[in-house]
C-alpha cells in the first residue's frame, strides 16, 4: 500500500559506525521521511545515536521495538550474526524490509526472513549499493550479449592489525562472528558478479589461510561454476599493502575479448578505456530509491529484493563451509534449501 499523504516512520535497528555515518544521515535527508525509534543492544552506541541525532524513542531489545512502535519501514544494520528473527517478526507485521548485506551468517535464518517478506508481502531489499553506481550498470549493458567465460575478482590488503586488548571480544575481531573479509566483501564481489553478467552461482568450493597469529585468514580463494558452465575466481588477500594497485577488481572474460573495472574509475575492453566514471554516491540512492519504493508501491526502480540477495549469500556461506570441509565442492542449490 502507498504512503503518499504521511511520513514514513523507520526504525534503525542496530547503531554501529555505517548506521550513525551513512544510513541515517541519508534519511533524515529525505523529507518524507521520520526515524521514529533506534535500537541497540550496546546501550553506550544507542544513547550516543539517539543523542547525535536528537531521537527520543530507544530500545535495546528489537522485539520490543516492534510491539511499541508504529513503523512502517525497519532498517536492519546489525551484523550478520546478529539476525535471529527479528525481521521476519518485523515482515510479519506488514513493515518493509531495509536488509544491510551480509543478510546472515545461517541460510536458515535467512530463508526464515525471506518466507516472512514474501508471505506477507511488503517490500524488501538488501543494501548491494554498487548495482546503483553507474560503471556497474554500464558494465551490465557492454556485456548483455557476450558469452561470459570467466569472471576474476581479487582484493590486496596489508596485513591485518590485531585488535586492541580492549577490542578482542568485539564481534568483527571473532572470525566465526564476522565471516572475514570475504564474508563482508565477498557478498558484494559476488553479487555484482552476477548483477554484471546475469549469471548465477550453481558450484562453490574455498580455500581460507589461517594462522594462529591473527584473527582473520590471510588469504581466502573461491571457485565458482555459473549455470552457463562459465567460472569465477575469487581472492581476498591480506598479505601486502603494495603492488597491484593498478590492476582491476573485476576482470571478466568473454568469448571473444575481456572487460576490465577498474575500481569505481573506469571500465576497459581488451585495454583501452571504454568509461570514466564522475562522483556518485551509491548509499544514499539505493535508500532514496528504497524509501521512494514504499512511498509509492513501485518497486520498479529497486535493484534487487530480498529474495534476489540470497543467490549472492549463498554462494559464499557455502564457500565458507568448503573450506571447512578441507575444499569440498558444494551444490549451492541445494546449499540454500538444506539448511
Amino acid at each position: 500500500m502507498a504512503l503518499t499523504n504521511r511520513k514514513i516512520r523507520v526504525a534503525i535497528y542496530g547503531c554501529g559506525r555505517f548506521a550513525n555515518r551513512v544510513r541515517i544521515p541519508n534519511l533524515l535527508k529525505l523529507d518524507n521521511v521520520e526515524i521514529v525509534a533506534i535500537c541497540d543492544a550496546n546501550l553506550q552506541a544507542l544513547k550516543s545515536t539517539a543523542e547525535s541525532f536528537n531521537i527520543s524513542k530507544t530500545y535495546q531489545d528489537g522485539h520490543e521495538m516492534l510491539d511499541g512502535e508504529e513503523i512502517d519501514v525497519f532498517y536492519s544494520v546489525v551484523p550478520a550474526y546478529a539476525r535471529t528473527d527479528v525481521e521476519a517478526t518485523a515482515a510479519a507485521k506488514s513493515i518493509h524490509i531495509f536488509s544491510e548485506k551480509p543478510q546472515a551468517i545461517k541460510m536458515q535464518v535467512a530463508n526464515k526472513i525471506d518466507a516472512a517478506i514474501r508471505k506477507s508481502g511488503v517490500i524488501g531489499t538488501v543494501g548491494f549499493r554498487e548495482r546503483y553506481r553507474p560503471i556497474f550498470q554500464e558494465a551490465r549493458k557492454y556485456l548483455e550479449d557476450k558469452k561470459i567465460v570467466h569472471v576474476r575478482f581479487q582484493s590486496i590488503r596489508g596485513l591485518p592489525a590485531s585488535p586492541p586488548a580492549e577490542q578482542k571480544d568485539f564481534w568483527w575481531a571473532q572470525m566465526d562472528k564476522s565471516g572475514g573479509w570475504a564474508l563482508d566483501w565477498g557478498v558484494h564481489a559476488t553479487d555484482y558478479a552476477r548483477f554484471m553478467t546475469n549469471l548465477n552461482v550453481v558450484r562453490a568450493q574455498a580455500f581460507y589461510c589461517q594462522r594462529s597469529a591473527y584473527h582473520v585468514p590471510l588469504s581466502c580463494s573461491f571457485n565458482y561454476c555459473f549455470a552457463n558452465g562459465a567460472t569465477m575466481t575469487m581472492a581476498f588477500v591480506a598479505a601486502s599493502s603494495g603492488g597491484l594497485r593498478d590492476e582491476p577488481w573485476f576482470t571478466i572474460f568473454y568469448e571473444g575479448g575481456c572487460l576490465a573495472l577498474h575500481r569505481y574509475n573506469r571500465i576497459e575492453v581488451n585495454g583501452e578505456t571504454i568509461y570514466q566514471a564522475e562522483k556518485f554516491d551509491p548509499w544514499f540512492e539505493e535508500d532514496r530509491i528504497f524509501i521512494e519504493a514504499v512511498r509509492t508501491g513501485d518497486t520498479s526502480a529497486l535493484m534487487n529484493d530480498y529474495h534476489d540477495g540470497l543467490f549472492s549469500l549463498t554462494p559464499v556461506l557455502a564457500g565458507w563451509e568448503s573450506a571447512r570441509r578441507n575444499g569440498e565442492c558444494i551444490d549451492v542449490p541445494a546449499f540454500m534449501e538444506a539448511e
